[in-house]
């Protein structure tokens, strides 16, 4: 039988901001926006569900939300927004039988009769973007942006413009291939009157209450336009393999922070954070295996060159041999690990941490 690993450790994850500075930066009220945002584009309907929620108990009207989710389909494609509001019509009606009276707010203004679309939308588009713009490549597509995407929807007053574009860079954030596109909306975001500091709050938002990769795209595009400092990390799709939980309790063998995701039969998915790494240590008695399933990092015996881990690689640790085993410099890496040919009297030695030149030494051997 496989016995159950009892080396991991991490301390609590210090990437998220704190909560009350988050308020002070962005409202409780755009944070409900830019969350239900993300998490229509993401198509993540159980989180969704949750998010619509907290973001009414925390003042978004009915009529935010229901324009927030309608806006996107301009962005996101009907079949997202309208799963989108088929949950919050279910939140809604849920939350009335329960005797939760939610704020209806305001509906948009009728527009004038001689009201011009096209007009309107060109001076809007122009707004957004820093200059005149005109797609003469697909004529067509031009007169859909400005006509009715920001003649018709951006309109509409029940949204500001900087609530939009907060919608906005929130949803592409969760679409990847769209980097493009972020990285000009969150251009467009500071023109529509969106805070510098508003946009830097996000990132840590959506890690929390939608996920990390999301968050590492749209940091990636501030570094692009606000020159913040950003290394690129590459990221791991938990929903694949779970992320687990801290585990705290051997967090003295550890530099930086893992997570632990007990699975049958004894093995374990261990997820590590860029940089995070286990001590030196020792297996009495019993052989490990790790096999990487996402991401990238390292495993190395003392005395011998290190090892890349990629998903799919199996490493056999013979018994007695000193080794490590964490992520890369700028990835995150998750590896299933067990015991076997368990010996009575099986145990873990651990030794001194993984020196920074040491680990440095590791990731230059990176192709």
């Amino acid at each position: 039988m496989f016995k159950r690993i009892l080396f991991l450790a991490a301390m609590l994850p210090c990437m998220i901001m704190n909560a009350q500075n988050m308020e002070n930066i962005l409202s409780p009220r755009r944070q409900g926006l830019a969350v239900i945002a993300a998490l229509e584009a993401k198509g993540d309907q159980a989180g969704l569900e949750t998010a619509i929620a907290e973001a009414l108990d925390n003042g978004l009207t009915v009529s935010e939300a229901k324009e927030a989710l309608s806006q996107l389909y301009a962005y996101t494609g009907f079949p997202r927004s309208l799963n989108a509001l088929g949950t919050l019509q279910r939140v809604l009606q849920q939350r009335k039988e329960a005797g939760i009276h939610d704020n209806p707010g305001k509906e948009a203004d009728a527009l004038p009769k001689d009201y011009d679309a096209l007009k309107q939308g060109t001076a809007v588009q122009t707004q957004l973007t820093g200059k005149p713009f005109n797609y003469s490549f697909v004529p067509a597509t031009d007169y859909y942006l400005k006509a009715h995407l920001f003649g018709d929807i951006f309109a509409r007053n029940n949204l500001s413009f900087a609530d939009r574009e907060i919608v906005t860079v929130s949803a592409i954030s969760a679409l990847p291939g769209c980097e493009p596109q972020l990285i000009a909306h969150v251009s467009g975001a500071r023109n529509m009157g969106v805070k510098d500091a508003e946009l830097r709050a996000l990132p840590a938002l959506l890690e929390e209450k939608v996920g990390l990769a999301e968050a590492e795209r749209l940091r990636g595009a501030l570094q692009s336009v606000l020159g913040d400092s950003n290394a690129s990390v590459q990221t791991v799709d938990f929903s694949v393999w779970p992320k687990g939980q801290p585990n705290t309790a051997y967090a003295q063998y550890f530099t930086g922070n893992s997570y632990l995701a007990p699975m049958d039969g004894g093995i374990a998915n261990v997820t590590f954070e860029p940089r995070c790494r286990n001590n030196w240590h020792i297996h009495h008695k019993q052989v490990q295996v790790l096999i990487c399933v996402a991401g990238r990092g390292w495993y190395q015996e003392w005395g011998k060159p290190a090892v890349q881990l990629v998903p799919g690689t199996v490493i056999e640790i013979p018994e007695g041999v000193k080794h490590w085993h964490g992520a890369a410099a700028d990835s995150w890496m998750q590896h299933l690990t067990y015991h076997k040919d368990v010996q009575e009297g099986a145990s873990n030695e651990w030794l001194e941490p993984v020196s920074d030149k040491q680990y440095e030494e590791a990731n230059n051997l990176r192709p």
